[in-house]
């Protein structure tokens, strides 16, 4: 895949009509998408493409959402949306049990798509998801799972930093992704607190991130997992009274590299005073890493090949033109946030797709995080202290951004 950094394609040659843009779901993840489609051509060069239509199922609501969004229309049928001619990309902000049945029939009409983290529900759905994926791939039609965390600056950086050896060997690393929003036992239910619907909790929602980043940065594979789950808040209020709760608080995870490195992973959405803290520490024989998503501007870098006595983490301020994507936005020390990390995946997404090149990260990226989910929750259940990945992947990790 094209990189930050490399030249991107221009816009759609003369005669080559815009690409036509459906968004499948319009809550959380569906405005921080809309703000990406809206501002990523002002930015960035990419092809041209126009938003033709938000899917959602009430109709005031999704047309509403539409015209504050910029979605020149709205609907509330997916199926006949993805048969529209006029319809070249999916983009699917759907909840996660919806992911699948979209995706499949999205591919198979022909279409691009992108789908929000984690890639499905279930281990039996990524799969059927990744073997469309690859069916469609043979015929010229992308796909792509949004790990956005993969597009923040400061992550982009460290993966090269890695990659050139500033690090040495990996020994291991540190990643805990901690959330309050649920820390009060009154906290309405949900249907991100219903297996049904969400698949898991604290594991899937946030989990999946950090996984995908030990991943993203090392360029390794998981072969061994031990892990945890826990729900600290049984029944929480909902239209039915007290319901149950059948998702995880909290996960905790021991990975196994391939390389021989090991990673532990600790996520939570009841950790009081947290708010969307996302903590990454990889440590090598030549050098560290340290990185917090609150301070997302910001790398910590120790080069452990100096002299002692001049040892010490620096801050790195990642905001210099020459740094990923930042050759788009505003002068050295204007920082970037959150928000943009998507606009840096709508721009991948766009650039890859003109470019004839599978997007990164795949929906075989997706399914190795799948896997690793998994193997967390039959560890939990059996309480067993290890659980082999015994069907790796055949595709290594895709490279890129």
């Amino acid at each position: 895949m094209t990189t930050a950094q490399t030249p991107t394609p221009a816009g759609t040659t003369p005669g080559n009509p815009p690409l036509g843009v459906a968004m499948i779901g319009y809550a959380f993840m569906g405005k921080a998408h809309s703000n990406a489609w809206r501002n990523v051509a002002s930015y960035f060069d990419v092809p041209a493409f126009e938003q033709k239509v938000l899917v959602g199922r009430d109709p005031s609501g999704v047309a509403e959402a539409a015209a504050k969004y910029g979605w020149a229309e709205s609907a509330t049928d997916w199926r006949a949306v993805i048969e529209r001619e006029d319809i070249d990309i999916v983009d699917i902000c759907a909840p996660g049990f919806m992911h699948s049945e979209i995706a499949v029939a999205a591919l198979a009409a022909g279409k691009h798509v992108l789908v929000e983290k984690p890639l499905a529900n279930t281990l039996a759905e990524a799969e059927a998801m990744t073997t469309a994926a690859q069916t469609a791939r043979s015929n010229g039609v992308q796909s792509m799972v949004g790990f956005n965390y993969r597009r923040v600056p400061a992550l982009a950086l460290a993966r090269e930093l890695i990659a050139e050896g500033r690090l040495g060997a990996i020994r291991h690393v540190r990643a805990a992704y901690l959330q309050d929003w649920l820390m009060d036992p009154e906290s309405p239910m949900t249907w991100r607190l219903n297996k049904e619907t969400a698949g898991s909790g604290a594991l899937g929602d946030i989990a999946s991130h950090a996984i995908d980043q030990v991943l993203f940065l090392l360029g390794d594979q998981v072969t061994e997992v031990s892990g945890r789950m826990h729900t600290f808040t049984s029944h929480r209020p909902g239209p039915q009274g007290l319901e149950e709760v059948t998702v995880d608080d909290a996960a905790w995870a021991t990975l196994s590299l391939a390389s021989g490195a090991i990673a532990s992973v600790e996520v939570s959405r009841v950790a009081t005073g947290q708010k969307n803290s996302l903590k990454l520490e990889i440590y090598g024989g030549k050098g560290s890493l340290l990185f917090d998503l609150e301070s997302i501007n910001e790398l910590g870098f120790l080069d452990a090949t100096v002299p002692a006595r001049e040892q010490g983490f620096r801050r790195i301020l990642v905001n210099e033109p020459v740094h990923p994507y930042l050759e788009a936005w505003w002068p050295q020390g204007h920082t970037l946030g959150w928000e943009h990390t998507f606009t840096h995946e709508i721009r991948d997404f766009l650039v890859a797709i003109a470019s004839g090149t599978q997007p990164s990260p795949s929906f075989e990226d997706g399914l190795a995080v799948q896997r690793i989910l998994a193997a967390v929750e039959e560890s939990s259940a059996a309480k067993s202290a290890l659980v082999q990945l015994s069907n790796p992947l055949s595709a290594q990790p895709s490279e890129g951004a």
